[in-house]
C-alpha cells in the first residue's frame, strides 16, 4: 500500500507538492483507485497555496492530502528551481482526461460529485465519445447549502455502494478540499478536487492554447473570460505569492546551487 509518506515532495511555501512526473502521478491515482483506498488529491495552483498560507486550517488540509499536483506553472517553476528539475505540470483538465482514459483500461468505475446538471450532462456526452467503455457510476450535483447529516450519510452510502474507485469533486476551492478531508476514511475511493476542470471539459469555458499554458499565462486567459470574478483573486494572490516565493528562493540551498542559466530561464531574466 502506497501512502503519502512514500511519495517524493518538493516544498513550496512549506506546502508539500508531489514531485513526480505526470504519468507517474496518474498511475499512482489509478493504483489507489483499483484498491479503492480512501485518498485525497488536491490540484494546486497559486490561489490554493495562498489560501493555505493565509488560513492555517486549510493549510493543514493541504499538508494532509495524499497527493498534491502542481497545476499552475509558477509551482512547476518553483519546484524546478528548488531541485525537482524534471517536474511536469499536472493540471486538472489533464488529470481528468488521463485518469478517465486509464480508468477505462483498468475497469475502474468513476463517480462525479458537485457542479451543475447542465455541465454534468455535457461532460457525460463528451466522455461517452472519448471513453466509450468508461464505467460512470453516477454524476450527482449537490445543493449550494451544506448537506444535512442524513443527506451526507446517504451520499456516502451511494458512493461506496456504487463500487467507484475514483470520485471527482467539483465544489470550488477551498470548499472541495475541505469536503474531501472531511470524508477521508468514510468514502472508500480516491477523491480528486477538479472544480475548475468540469466547465472546461463541458465546453462552457475555453481552455487556453498550449503555448499560453506553457508560458504560465493561463491565469490571464481565464481572467479575460471571467474578469469580474477573478480580478480580486488575482490581484490578491499573485503579488503575494511572487514575494514569498522570492524570499524562499533566496534562502534555498537548492536554488543557490542551480546553474545560473537555469535560474535565468525560470525567473525570466532573459528572453
Amino acid at each position: 500500500m502506497v501512502g503519502r509518506a512514500f511519495l517524493p515532495v518538493q516544498r513550496v511555501l512549506d506546502f508539500p507538492i508531489t514531485a513526480l512526473r505526470f504519468n507517474d502521478q496518474i498511475q499512482t491515482l489509478l493504483r489507489w483507485a483499483l484498491a479503492r483506498e480512501s485518498k485525497t488529491v488536491c490540484i494546486a495552483n497559486v490561489h490554493m497555496v495562498m489560501e493555505a498560507y493565509w488560513n492555517p486550517d486549510f493549510g493543514t488540509v493541504l499538508k494532509n492530502a495524499d497527493l498534491v499536483t502542481p497545476d499552475g506553472m509558477p509551482l512547476v517553476w518553483m519546484m524546478k528551481l528548488l531541485g525537482a528539475r524534471y517536474q511536469d505540470r499536472v493540471a486538472g483538465m489533464d488529470v481528468l482526461q488521463a485518469s478517465c482514459a486509464l480508468a477505462e483500461k483498468m475497469n475502474v468505475s468513476v463517480y462525479f460529485v458537485g457542479s451543475q446538471t447542465e455541465i454534468l450532462a455535457r461532460m457525460k456526452s463528451r466522455l461517452e465519445e472519448e471513453c466509450p467503455n468508461l464505467k460512470i457510476a453516477a454524476m450527482e450535483p449537490l445543493p449550494f447549502r451544506p448537506l444535512t447529516s442524513s443527506e451526507d450519510e446517504a451520499l456516502i452510502e451511494r458512493i461506496n455502494s456504487s463500487g467507484a474507485g475514483l470520485v471527482f469533486v467539483s465544489l470550488g476551492c477551498p470548499k472541495q478540499e475541505n469536503w474531501m478531508a472531511q470524508h477521508k476514511d468514510k468514502i472508500h475511493a480516491v477523491m480528486v478536487g477538479l472544480g475548475g476542470a468540469f466547465p472546461v471539459y463541458a465546453g462552457i469555458h475555453k481552455r487556453a492554447p498550449r503555448m499560453v499554458r506553457d508560458l504560465g499565462l493561463e491565469w490571464l486567459y481565464r481572467w479575460l473570460q471571467e474578469p469580474r470574478r477573478l480580478w480580486g483573486r488575482y490581484t490578491k494572490t499573485i503579488p503575494a505569492f511572487l514575494w514569498l516565493a522570492f524570499k524562499q528562493l533566496l534562502t534555498s540551498t537548492s536554488f543557490i546551487s542551480t546553474p545560473f542559466h537555469i535560474r535565468e530561464r525560470y525567473l525570466g531574466w532573459r528572453d
